[in-house]
């Protein structure tokens, strides 16, 4: 089956997801106060731990969810699904297990099926702060979902 696509408008003001495991907060709370210019006009969520992290050193507004292994990144996963996040920066440890993986497994996936710019580590979310888009509006590309909700079920 062929998916189609639709247009949703991403406005100036991004709405981005800060994330970070325990063992990254420190490289995502050095990146975010040298992003401090840029991350201050635009929203900014976080999972509780970090976002409390972030709020204390930035001193700028984090809409704080709960903690990632208490439903924080099923959160901002809802929140992508909604329409409510833009992009999502998730410094994760990939040497660390963790005991909530499945939901970090989860929110990676949402991230990809709803076509949001995701940044895993330093590098990459360099490029996507840095990009011209941070400061335009830009028509983001979603899968238009209605052709797979309507499918015919064989019982």
């Amino acid at each position: 089956m062929k998916i189609a696509y639709k247009k949703m408008l991403v406005t100036k003001d991004k709405k981005i997801a800060l994330v970070a495991h325990d063992n990254k907060k420190r490289d995502l709370i050095e990146w975010a106060k040298f992003n401090k210019v840029l991350l201050a006009h635009h929203t900014v969520f976080a999972t509780g731990t970090t976002g409390g992290l972030l709020e204390n050193e930035l001193g700028i507004r984090i809409h704080k969810l709960q903690s990632g292994p208490l439903g924080g990144d099923q959160q901002i996963g809802s929140k992508i699904v909604d329409g409510e996040i833009d992009f999502l920066i998730f410094f994760w440890d990939p040497l660390e297990p963790v005991p909530h993986d499945p939901d970090v497994k989860a929110l990676l996936r949402m991230a990809v099926v709803w076509n949001i710019p995701m940044a895993c580590n330093r590098a990459s979310a360099d490029f996507i702060i840095s990009s011209p888009l941070m400061d335009e509006t830009y028509d983001r590309l979603i899968p238009d979902y209605d052709s797979y909700r309507n499918r015919p079920i064989d019982e």
